[in-house]
C-alpha cells in the first residue's frame, strides 16, 4: 500500500515582474523543485500558478484615469449610485478613487449587517437591540453615525464608511451613504447605476432593472476592452481586481487558457509527462472566526486545462467501513474497501455511499488548497505543484 496520498508543495519562483516568460519559469521551477525533493514528475500532476503573477508577466493592469474614462463614457450623468460594494481596501478602494474622480456625486447603497462576503459594517449586538428590521427598511446616513458610528472592522480597526467617505471628498466629490438591503433604492437618488456587488451582481442589476429601465452596469462592464492601451479583461472587466500602487490596479488575468496550455505543453516537451495546469485566485472557504468568505474574486479559477473538469466522484470511506463492510478488520478491510472502490459507478450523486463527501467543482477544491499553500504575503511560492490529486486509495 501506498503510504503518500496527495502533496500539496509550494514553489519559489522568485520575484515575477512584466515581461518576464513565465510559462519557462514556471516549468523550471517546479522541475528544480522535484529534483529537490527527489519528486518524479508524474501524468496527471498538477501545476497550478496564482493569477496575480499571471496578470504582472503580462502587464495587464489599467490606471485610475483609465478607469474614469470608460466610466465616464458609459454613464449619462455625473451622479452615479453605486450598490453593495465590498468593503475592502485592497479591492475597492482604488477603483472607488476613479469613479470619484469620474462624478461630481457618489449616492451608496450599502448592505447591513454585512457586505456580500461578511465583512460587517456594523455591530451585529447593537442591531438586534436596535429592533431596526433586515428588509423593507432604509437607514439614513445620519441614523447609522447615531446607532454605529463608533463601529470599527474587527480585522482591519477602520470604519470603512468614513474610509469611503474621505476617498470621494479626496476627489472633490460629494457623497452620500443610505444603508438597505434593497437594492432598488437607489432609484430614490439617481438613476446611473454601478452594481458592485461580485457573485450576486446580476441578481441585484435584474432587481434594479425589473423596477425601472434604467442605465446599470456591473464592475464586468467597466475596463472590459482595453482604454488607450491599457490591460482589461473582456469577461470579467475590473472584478478580481485589486491595487498595485494608488493609481493603478492590477486586473484578473486575460486569456488564461492560452497560458495554461503554454505551459502544459512545456512540460510535455521536456519531461513527455501530461500534467494539468490552473490559474487561481482567491480560495472559496470562509473564515469560521470573522465569518468572511475569502473569495473576492468572481471565480476561483478563470483558466484551466481540460482535465480538471467536473467534480470528484468518491465513496465515503467511513460510511462504507460502517455500513457495508463492517464485520471486516485488518488486511482483509483493507482489500474489501479497495475493491468497493474500484467497483464503484461513475456516477454517485445521490447515493448513501457518497454522504458526506464534497460535491464541488475540481477547480474549487484544488484552487482553495492552492491558496492556503501560497498564502497571500511573503511565503514567495506562487506557483504550486500538487501530486496525487486524483489517486485514492485503491492505487497502488
Amino acid at each position: 500500500m501506498k503510504n503518500v496520498g496527495t502533496m500539496s508543495i509550494g514553489v519559489r519562483t522568485g520575484v515575477i515582474k512584466e515581461g518576464d516568460n513565465l510559462a519557462e519559469i514556471t516549468v523550471n521551477s517546479v522541475l528544480n523543485a522535484c529534483e529537490e525533493l527527489n519528486l518524479s514528475l508524474e501524468n496527471k500532476d498538477i501545476i497550478a500558478i496564482t493569477e496575480a503573477v499571471v496578470s504582472i508577466s503580462m502587464g495587464n493592469y489599467c490606471t485610475v484615469d483609465d478607469i474614469v474614462k470608460d466610466l465616464q463614457s458609459k454613464v449619462k450623468t455625473r451622479h452615479l449610485g453605486i450598490v453593495y460594494p465590498i468593503l475592502s481596501r485592497n479591492r475597492f478602494a482604488v477603483l472607488l478613487s476613479a469613479f470619484a474622480r469620474a462624478m461630481d456625486k457618489i449616492t451608496f447603497v450599502l448592505s447591513y449587517p454585512s457586505d456580500e462576503v461578511g465583512n460587517d459594517i456594523l455591530d451585529k449586538e447593537k442591531l438586534n437591540n436596535s429592533k431596526i428590521p433586515l428588509s423593507n427598511y432604509v437607514m439614513s446616513e445620519s441614523e447609522y453615525i447615531d446607532l454605529f458610528g463608533d463601529f470599527k472592522h474587527i480585522f482591519t480597526g477602520v470604519n470603512m464608511v468614513d474610509f469611503y467617505r474621505d476617498i470621494c471628498k479626496k476627489e472633490n466629490c460629494e457623497v452620500e451613504f443610505v444603508f438597505s438591503n434593497d437594492p432598488e433604492v437607489i432609484l430614490d437618488y439617481t438613476k446611473d447605476v454601478l452594481c458592485a456587488d461580485i457573485h450576486t451582481r446580476n441578481t441585484t442589476k435584474e432587481k434594479i432593472l425589473a423596477k425601472e429601465k434604467v442605465n446599470v452596469l456591473t464592475l464586468a462592464d467597466i475596463l472590459n476592452k482595453s482604454v488607450d492601451g491599457s490591460g482589461y479583461n473582456s469577461k470579467y472587466g475590473l472584478l478580481g481586481s485589486n491595487r498595485a500602487t494608488e493609481e493603478k490596479v492590477k486586473l484578473f488575468p486575460e486569456n488564461g487558457s492560452a497560458f495554461v496550455n503554454k505551459v502544459k505543453d512545456l512540460f510535455k516537451e521536456k519531461t513527455n509527462k501530461d500534467v494539468e495546469v490552473m490559474i487561481y485566485g482567491d480560495g472559496a472557504f470562509k473564515d469560521p472566526v470573522g465569518k468572511i468568505w475569502e473569495l473576492a474574486d468572481p471565480v476561483v479559477s478563470p483558466a484551466y486545462t481540460e482535465g480538471l473538469e467536473g467534480s470528484p466522484n468518491e465513496i465515503k470511506l467511513k460510511y462504507i467501513s460502517d455500513n457495508v463492510l463492517s464485520n471486516l478488520r485488518g488486511e482483509e478491510l483493507n482489500n474489501a474497501m479497495k475493491d468497493e472502490i474500484r467497483k464503484k459507478e461513475d456516477n454517485l450523486l445521490g447515493q448513501n455511499k457518497s454522504l458526506g463527501t464534497t460535491p464541488r467543482r475540481i477547480t474549487d477544491l484544488v484552487g482553495s488548497l492552492c491558496d492556503l499553500t501560497s498564502g497571500s504575503g511573503d511565503k514567495g511560492t506562487p506557483v504550486v505543484y500538487i501530486q496525487g490529486y486524483f489517486d485514492n486509495y485503491a492505487n497502488e
